[in-house]
């Protein structure tokens, strides 16, 4: 009776320290979230402070769910951008403090255009990759957007750090 106390115990701890899934995928922790959250918040006031001036067009603004008026054909941004290889990557917030958002964007060489939608305190709001030669714009899978989303994150939080 006291070895199955014992195992029972054992796979409850085992089962408790294992990430929870949702739908496949691995649910991040509670840390995990905070971690990316700061990253983020990081990301948005380093943009702020040595972000340029520069734009959101309104039919990236309207693909992306950013609210705007309809008269506002361009969102004034702060934004930076890298070009290392042949991949160019752009991040972005408003210039209007009214709205909080992170904008990704992540040009390949094989025609594939990333958008990501973040808000600092929120994480991933919305994933999208464009194939411009195609006419296409879909969203990505969740799995594969919070990838993808992660390694931008990392990267933005990298550059934060040295420029």
């Amino acid at each position: 009776m006291r070895g199955l106390i014992l195992v029972a115990l054992g796979l409850a701890s085992v089962a408790a320290s294992a990430a929870p899934v949702r739908g496949g995928a691995e649910v991040p922790s509670i840390e995990a979230v905070v971690l990316e959250a700061d990253r983020l918040h990081s990301i948005a006031g380093w943009l702020r402070h040595h972000g340029r001036e520069g734009y959101i067009g309104a039919d990236v603004a309207d693909a992306m769910g950013i609210a705007r008026p309809q008269e506002e054909e361009m969102l004034a941004a702060r934004q930076r951008g890298f070009r290392s290889d042949e991949v160019l990557r752009v991040a972005q917030i408003s210039a209007d403090t009214g709205r909080d958002f992170i904008l990704f964007m992540v040009q390949q060489p094989d025609d594939q255009v990333y958008f990501y939608l973040s808000t600092p305190g929120g994480g991933l709001r919305k994933a999208l990759v464009s194939i411009p030669s195609k006419n296409l714009v879909r969203p990505l899978e969740r799995m594969e957007a919070e990838l993808r989303f992660r390694q931008e994150v990392l990267y933005w939080k990298t550059r934060s750090e040295t420029r």
